[in-house]
């Protein structure tokens, strides 16, 4: 008798020529609904389920394959005698191979206005129990979720007659975890089209559950090993593509996408450079050369073996300006095939292309027995409330705008002293403000640049009026800040009496 193959797709990529490869290799095909029809329009010849178990498809549908005799021939140890008695007496064959994936409940409850009928009905039942059956089964059956991993089936079956076990395992596992992921999707997005508040860590935890998993080079130190977890359709920076260079680490990844977030951040085109978790340089500039030499400028020290995002197509002058000093990693969304010429030359580099962010997802960090989650700090207000007698120039503003937008990516306490078009220096990470504003102010000296008529943000409010002082007699002549800190009529006091200009922007920015 010819082994039997059970098929029932929504994902219909691939299966023609998968299947057609299966019937010249003896199989037998059972099917259902609009896979049956696809499979028989290509000339496949198919046995409907309906027609094997003697039971018609009901319920418009929602009942097709859940019937004892699928199941069993899923489920069946043949080597088993008692098992073996049962099916012969039942007329039951064993099914070897089940291709199955899922009703598309992700798509269809992305799409906008869609109702909760339609996003119930795209509740796949029967799908995820075949799958679960084939997977438990698995040293027995071979179990197919993803149309990626057709040609690799064909071609064991080709070669060897069979699936080899250690292949049936992984194929199981996948298969598992193709269940989890659906049904951790459903928990998730449901309860909205429900009205129910739902739970934030099932929304958070949903994309991860059967993500594929790529070990990186190390953890945070050499002895830490450390994977890159992305989900199967990879969105914003996960969806990079690295084009050359050694393998990505822990920090590389943490670096990249704190470089990346921060550079759609920017009130225009620019470039961000980051060094262990913080921006060392960021500047704005239509021309990616002079953009990049400009954020390189305000901490060369800082910047040496950084990263580098830009959100310019990279061209050949920028990848020779790269090219002149040590970098780990360089993202853009594109780079010129003369730009890649120059890169290659420098082995080492990393150098990834990376669709613009999208959407806003939620954050998770692990602590020690838990697990923290939270939105995405997006967004800033349209305006800032001046709170000083003197108003800032146009040209403090645009500043201001700069310096607000890149004090937000800085580990606080932060301070970012800037001009209109790149920052001069960037003060982080400190217990306190007043030394972050040292460390900013020091920072820009130190590296010659101009602090007179520039600008600073914080990304809290100042407790006292020491940090505005220290600013103002450094130089700097508009201070963005949230407000909010019940000495606020100090520090807008202490502004007035320097003459400098003051807004608040009601909300903080802080970083951990």
């Amino acid at each position: 008798m010819k082994p039997l193959c059970l098929v029932s797709v929504s994902d219909k990529r691939g299966l023609v020529p998968f299947v057609q490869g299966l019937v010249r290799l003896g199989f037998s095909i059972l099917s259902t609904g609009g896979t049956a029809q696809v499979l028989r329009e290509a000339g496949v010849v198919v046995t409907d389920v309906a027609s094997f178990t003697g039971s018609p498809e009901m319920l418009g549908g929602r009942v097709k394959t859940l019937h004892p005799k699928i199941f069993a021939g899923i489920l069946a140890q043949l080597e088993n005698p008692q098992h073996r008695e049962e099916m012969e007496a039942h007329g039951i064959p064993p099914i070897a191979l089940v291709v199955v994936n899922l009703y598309p409940f992700a798509e269809v409850a992305a799409r906008e206005g869609v109702s909760a009928a339609e996003v119930i009905e795209n509740i796949d039942i029967g799908g995820p129990s075949l799958l679960r059956a084939a997977a438990k089964n698995h040293e027995r059956v071979t179990v197919v979720v993803d149309p990626a991993d057709y040609p690799a089936v064909l071609a064991w079956l080709e070669k060897e007659g069979s699936v080899p076990t250690e292949q049936r395992r992984e194929l199981a596992i996948k298969a598992f975890q193709h269940t989890a992921s659906y049904d951790a999707t459903i928990a998730a997005r449901l309860p909205h089209f429900l009205g129910l508040p739902g739970s934030r860590v099932w929304e958070a935890l949903a994309p991860w559950l059967g993500a594929e998993e790529e070990p990186l080079r190390y953890g945070e130190n050499p002895h830490q090993w450390a994977i890159f977890a992305r989900p199967r359709k990879p969105k914003g920076f996960a969806a990079f593509q690295q084009l050359q260079g050694k393998e990505l680490s822990y920090n590389n990844l943490m670096d990249a996408d704190g470089a990346w977030r921060a550079l759609w951040d920017l009130p225009g085109p620019g470039v961000v450079v980051v060094k262990h978790a913080n921006p060392c340089g960021v500047a704005l500039g239509d021309q990616p050369e002079d953009a990049y030499r400009r954020a390189f400028a305000c901490d060369p020290v800082s910047a040496f073996g950084g990263v580098i995002a830009f959100s310019h197509q990279v061209d050949e002058a920028t990848a020779k300006a790269l090219a002149e000093q040590f970098t780990e990693v360089v993202l853009a969304p594109d780079y010129t095939p003369k730009a890649l010429e120059v890169l290659r030359k420098k082995k080492n580099l990393r150098v990834l292309a990376v669709p613009r962010p999208q959407g806003n997802y939620p954050r998770l960090r692990a602590v020690d027995g838990g697990l923290l989650v939270q939105e995405a700090d997006e967004g800033f207000p349209e305006s800032f409330q001046v709170v000083s007698r003197r108003f800032p120039t146009a040209k403090e503003r645009q500043a201001g705008e700069l310096a607000w937008r890149v004090v937000k990516h800085v580990i606080s306490n932060a301070i970012v002293v800037a001009n209109d078009s790149a920052t001069l220096g960037i003060g982080g990470g400190q217990p306190s403000r007043v030394d972050a504003c040292r460390i900013a102010v020091d920072k820009a000296r130190t590296f010659g640049h101009k602090l007179e008529g520039s600008v600073a943000a914080s990304d809290a409010f100042f407790p006292f009026p020491d940090g505005v002082r220290l600013l103002a007699e450094a130089g700097v002549s508009f201070v963005v800040q949230p407000g909010g800190s019940i000495r606020d009529e100090e520090v807008i006091a202490a502004a007035d009496e320097l003459g400098i200009a003051m807004a608040f922007t009601g909300r903080r920015h802080f970083r951990h």
